[in-house]
């Protein structure tokens, strides 16, 4: 399990940015421990390597 920032830090994105993909729902894996938030990194592996939609951050 990751946190918010090293998941950023794997993807090579903002903090924010993960953030609020987390908050639409785009981001699988993620557990919510009451505030704190953490996802899976094999679900965010497989989302990344499977990903046919527009890279976190960028406009559709």
């Amino acid at each position: 399990m990751l946190t918010v920032e090293e998941a950023a830090a794997f993807l090579r994105v903002n903090r924010k940015t993960l953030y609020e993909a987390v908050r639409l729902g785009s981001v699988p894996g993620v557990v919510r421990l009451g505030r704190t938030i953490r996802i899976n990194k094999s679900a965010l592996i497989g989302w990344v390597q499977g990903n046919g939609s527009p890279a976190l951050g960028e406009k559709q």
